[in-house]
């Protein structure tokens, strides 16, 4: 009947598919690049300081890559692909690409504590340990940092970061970001107006 969820991750774009999204992409981004600005916009998020819009230019620069501060047809498949039909691992290493702050391939507690602090802030909600205690945000870093950073020099690599989502539930749910924050931003829309 359907298709489970390792064939739809494991099945390509097929070119109808991919002229339709060029038509789309076209009609919205008549200069053949999306901007930061209309980015946010698509998801209903006003440039400025809320978590929010901080989260998506996070999002934004991940899949910037070639780092011009616009989205063309390629990176914007690229995005969708990985939104939609995207492997863990891949899921995995976007995450780290958006926690990467600074671009230098290694996650710093400040790093790991920023984006802990967005997460809490946009989902308005709390993190608990396996046994259902709530965690602080400094507990949840701490959390983070005691099982994946390895060989304990205070940095997290992308080859640490992967394997201690692969080794361990709790971090990698934690890890994981929600690759359609579409779906966040509208919970946010329904909280603030109801």
């Amino acid at each position: 009947m359907g298709q489970t969820q390792s064939e739809a991750e494991d099945k390509e774009l097929d070119l109808s598919e991919i002229q339709n999204l060029y038509k789309t992409f076209i009609m919205e981004c008549p200069s053949g690049s999306l901007y930061l600005h209309e980015f946010k916009k698509i998801f209903g998020v006003k440039s400025g300081p809320s978590p929010e819009s901080l989260y998506l230019e996070n999002v934004f620069r991940s899949f910037d890559e070639n780092g011009d501060n616009t989205l063309d047809f390629i990176e914007y498949v690229a995005a969708l692909h990985l939104v939609l039909r995207g492997k863990l691992e891949d899921k995995l290493r976007w995450s780290f690409k958006v926690f990467d702050n600074d671009g230098n391939g290694r996650l710093d507690r400040e790093e790991i504590s920023r984006i802990i602090r967005i997460i809490y802030k946009i989902k308005e909600c709390n993190v608990t340990d396996e046994d259902g205690n709530i965690l602080s945000l400094e507990e949840v870093c701490d959390r983070v940092v005691e099982r994946v950073d390895e060989n304990n020099d205070g940095d997290i690599s992308l080859d640490e970061f992967l394997e201690g989502a692969h080794c361990d539930t709790w971090v990698k749910e934690f890890l994981s970001l929600e690759v359609n924050p579409s779906g966040w931003v509208q919970n946010m829309q329904q909280i603030k107006s109801g």
